[in-house]
């Protein structure tokens, strides 16, 4: 169904700074939702700024945030580099404009304290691209154990093995990123954890790091690409973690997050080594019920997620503080 001007003209603009893969995927899920308008696009990239002009040929290109900004908009999605996120978001933020950023939003806790308290200060909406959250089996979990179906939570397991690293310099320089795949890829999973079951950490962080094998010995200068981690909860849960780049275990990926309860478990697992498609599963005792399947296409609901959000309200939301806890927790898995 297509959108009238006069409704355009009610919805929502936002721009987007940063408009390679998955910034241009976001902008895509926003402007496939009808939920809002791409009112403007910039990127130091000519080749990322033609793609996505394909895509939103309406939108105006400009050459960096300030100039994003100048276009008044209701919010702006940020997909730069990790270590330009927390500048460039409290720079939006402090112009009252609502930002959603992708994951890490700082490199380390200070980062993420200082970006969230710019929200607060501004009284605008905070959000971060923590996409699982919305596939369709990790929203039936977290139903399951909210409504004390699973009993009480007494430990948590959680993986993602990557056959691949990532493909920009940056990502392997400590100063930049904050980190190798904890920052990466484990970031996901203590949100995961920390989300689902509504809870904060606790007691010590016991973490191993490895690079190329070995025990990380300069994290000044090298990034871990295998981390072991173990941590409890608040309410006396036992979570473990594994996540690593390039791991030879025969697939792509391994992907999961499954929590276990005094009355059952549940899990979320990807599919035949797959990066997208999901089947959530619920256990009691050795049987096994389904609870979601592929196809799900959940790549771009958390942007959409706050698109509506901004719809209903563009001020500061209290959920925001939990990313700070989740910065917590990666920063003590790197003992800083």
């Amino acid at each position: 169904m297509g959108v009238s001007k006069d409704d355009a003209q009610e919805l929502p603009r936002i721009g987007f700074l940063g408009v390679g893969w998955i910034g241009r995927h976001r902008m895509e899920a926003i402007a496939k939702s009808g939920a809002a308008q791409v009112a403007g696009i910039a990127d130091d990239s000519p080749q990322a700024i033609a793609e996505a002009s394909c895509l939103a040929p309406q939108a105006k290109l400009v050459r960096n945030l300030d100039e994003l900004l100048d276009l008044q908009l209701d919010g702006v999605v940020i997909a730069t580099p990790s270590a330009l996120h927390a500048e460039q978001a409290m720079r939006a933020l402090d112009r009252g404009t609502p930002v959603f950023c992708q994951k890490p939003l700082g490199r380390t806790e200070p980062e993420v304290k200082q970006v969230v308290a710019a929200a607060r200060t501004a009284d605008r909406l905070l959000a971060i691209d923590l996409s699982y959250r919305f596939t369709q089996g990790m929203q039936r979990i977290r139903e399951l154990i909210r409504s004390g179906e699973l009993g009480s939570v007494f430990a948590v397991d959680l993986v993602f093995h990557n056959a691949y690293g990532p493909d920009k310099p940056w990502f392997y320089d400590s100063a930049l990123s904050g980190g190798g795949c904890v920052m990466d890829l484990g970031v996901h999973l203590v949100d995961l954890a920390l989300w689902t079951l509504d809870a904060r950490t606790a007691g010590e962080i016991r973490a191993k790091l490895f690079a190329q094998g070995q025990p990380l010995a300069d994290p000044a200068h090298q990034v871990e690409d295998y981390a072991s981690v173990s941590f409890s909860l608040e309410t006396g849960t036992a979570v473990s973690l594994a996540c690593s780049w390039r791991l030879q275990a025969g697939c792509d990926a391994i992907i999961g997050a499954a929590f276990y309860g005094t009355r059952g478990g549940a899990a979320l697992r990807n599919v035949n080594g797959s990066f997208y498609d999901f089947i959530a599963e619920r256990y009691r005792g050795t049987g096994t019920e389904r609870l979601a399947s592929p196809p799900d296409a959940w790549g771009g609901r958390a942007a959409v997620n706050w698109v509506m959000r901004l719809q209903e309200s563009d001020r500061f939301s209290p959920e925001a503080v939990q990313l700070v806890e989740v910065a917590r927790v990666i920063d003590r898995i790197y003992g800083r």
